[in-house]
């Protein structure tokens, strides 16, 4: 279907000329041509104009005068200009597309000036007005019918099409908009490769419908204005389609001057790499990033985009369990980007009291409060050129809340107790283990705090989602004992393994951690038993978890069985020695003083 050619009259109050040029079109039936009048402002529809119009035989009932402000679209392929004033204006109009100020037009239309004779509407005398407006509507008749019939309207239409055409048969998305990213070409290939439909994004900011901030992730030569001075810029960048599908996007974008002397818009090619870049994923797959480990899926596209975010200076918002590693996380987006040789500074936001807490994070002046007996750098100051990393951000006071919002919004703070202002540049990089948007419906956690916090999000998984893992983590975790502790840990048994694998690990990694650092005090010939993990481990929902005693050390160590004891398995081994109870400790795998606690404690 060919979108239609969008034609716009503009005059002073659209009382008059401009209505009677857009009846006159109305009348001709062209079907691709889509015509509207308005005025600068919106006035009285002349009775003079309808009784011309009707002369020429043209319903005027229709006609309703409209102002620029009343328009519902403000994309036009052809603005013809009526009046001096509404000629000005649209002058006025590209000069501002020119120096980076808005321009009320979304497209980048053609423009045409039709001056005629003065006509003063509903005012004077009716027998001098009537014949003036009567030649107003033959020259316009005239200049209308030489627009169609001498083919400009058509070689207007065939230039706008000629640019689509071409841009529809490329393989490359392509979108074009405005210095205020608008957009007002947008291909066919950019429709396959975004998801977005043309009809969808067309006259509207780009960073609107690709948020938080558009295609372009902040090198867009018209991100803070006009580009100065234009020129190409390449990078990858990573983009969620509306129905959720995440693709890897190769962009260039360019400033460009579509029609000489018009205000300049900016393009943007797009070529879909997302296969190539899986390929190339699965080919550089890394198991150990900055001290992370995860041969999984989930936790290679969080080494992506942690590589990703690490490009902005944007702040990052990683949220997850207890445990999963969000200081890693942290460091590792610091150590990615170009700030890494700079401090990388953290502070936890819910270990420390509310005062403590302003002092550690903006710093202090002699004197500020009993004890300050020496001005003392906050981590703010400190974190100047680096990264400061927010942990339980969750945690915050309200009123440092309102104090970090306002550090973030202007870039500076004062001291406690202090009135210079000291400017730092730092990227933050929060962390929390709570529901911040809970925290937000709550009222406990300002939004406004939240959005400046959270432009870009990563969440980390548990480690019960990410069980693949375990046997890479665990690997590690005996690397690291042997290197720190000199305790010669070589491997884990068969057991073990499917014991860690079964566990919902609700401390995450940090409990695996410390499970495999008790085990390794009781691990002898280097390889962990069941019998040498902690017994939050060992126990379980339907089973009664055995103490560590000497005796069962020493059975476990012999038989490597798995010691948990339950009422049949009792009985059944009971049953087979005739009651004695020491002969079914032995046939149980349990020390004897094991078997008369359960006993006990069950009332047997």
């Amino acid at each position: 279907m060919v979108e239609k050619f969008k034609m716009l009259f503009l005059g002073n109050f659209n009382s008059c000329k401009s209505q009677l040029a857009e009846a006159l079109v109305r009348h001709m039936g062209n079907n691709l041509v889509e015509v509207t009048s308005a005025g600068l402002q919106a006035g009285i529809l002349d009775p003079l104009s309808i009784q011309v119009l009707r002369e020429r035989n043209i319903d005027a009932q229709d006609l309703h005068p409209k102002s620029l402000s009343n328009l519902k679209n403000h994309e036009f392929d052809l603005i013809i200009t009526l009046t001096r004033s509404s000629h000005e204006f649209c002058q006025d109009s590209q000069k501002m597309g020119l120096d980076g100020s808005p321009s009320i037009f979304q497209r980048d239309p053609f423009y045409l000036y039709w001056p005629l004779q003065e006509y003063e509407p509903v005012s004077g005398d009716r027998e001098k007005a009537l014949p003036v407006l009567r030649a107003i509507s033959n020259e316009l008749q005239i200049k209308i019918e030489a627009l169609f019939n001498h083919g400009y309207i058509q070689a207007f239409m065939d230039k706008r099409n000629h640019l689509e055409n071409l841009l529809d048969i490329l393989e490359e998305g392509i979108i074009v908009h405005d210095p205020h990213r608008r957009v007002f070409l947008f291909n066919k290939a950019a429709e396959r490769i975004t998801g977005v439909k043309k009809t969808e994004i067309l006259g509207k900011d780009c960073h609107g419908i690709f948020a938080p901030n558009g295609l372009c992730k902040g090198e867009c030569p018209f991100e803070y204005g006009p580009a100065t001075p234009p020129g190409h810029r390449r990078y990858e960048t990573t983009v969620q389609t509306p129905s959720g599908v995440k693709k890897k996007l190769r962009m260039s974008t360019a400033a460009i001057e579509l029609n000489p002397g018009n205000r300049p818009a900016v393009i943007l090619s797009i070529k879909d790499i997302t296969e190539v870049n899986n390929l190339r994923m699965e080919h550089s797959r890394q198991p150990v990033f900055h001290e992370m480990v995860g041969q999984s899926r989930v936790m290679q596209e969080i080494f992506f985009s942690i590589r990703e975010v690490a490009k902005s200076r944007y702040p990052v918002l990683i949220s997850g369990e207890s445990g999963t590693g969000k200081e890693l996380a942290a460091r590792a987006i610091h150590l990615e980007s170009t700030r890494k040789d700079n401090p990388f500074v953290p502070i936890n936001c819910g270990a420390l009291p509310e005062n403590i807490l302003e002092s550690e994070l903006f710093g202090h002046v002699r004197g500020a409060f009993t004890g300050a007996i020496r001005e003392k750098k906050g981590r703010f100051e400190l974190a100047d050129n680096g990264t400061l990393f927010l942990d339980e951000i969750g945690e915050l006071y309200p009123s440092l809340q309102v104090h970090l919002l306002r550090v973030l919004q202007e870039q500076s703070f004062e001291k406690v107790g202090g009135e210079k202002s000291i400017s730092v540049d730092v990227r933050i990089v929060s962390a929390t283990n709570k529901d911040l948007k809970k925290l937000v419906h709550e009222k406990i956690f300002r939004e406004d705090l939240y959005y400046r916090l959270c432009v870009v999000p990563i969440h980390l998984p548990p480690l019960r989602e990410r069980k693949e893992d375990i046997p890479l983590i665990v690997e590690r975790i005996a690397g690291s004992i042997r290197k720190e502790s000199h305790v010669n840990i070589e491997s884990v048994s068969t057991e073990v393994m499917d014991r860690f694998m079964e566990y919902h690990w609700p401390g995450n990694v940090r409990e695996l951690v410390n499970a495999m650092q008790f085990a390794s005090i009781y691990c002898k010939d280097g390889k962990i038993q069941l019998g040498h993990l902690p017994p939050e481990i060992m126990g379980g929902a339907n089973s009664w978890h055995i103490p560590m005693d000497l005796d069962d050390r020493k059975d476990r160590a012999q038989t490597g069985k798995r010691k948990r004891l339950d009422l049949p398995s009792i009985r059944q081994a009971l049953e087979e020695t005739n009651g004695n109870k020491v002969k079914a400790a032995k046939l149980l795998g349990v020390g004897r003083a094991t078997l008369y606690r359960f006993l006990k404690e069950n009332d047997l």
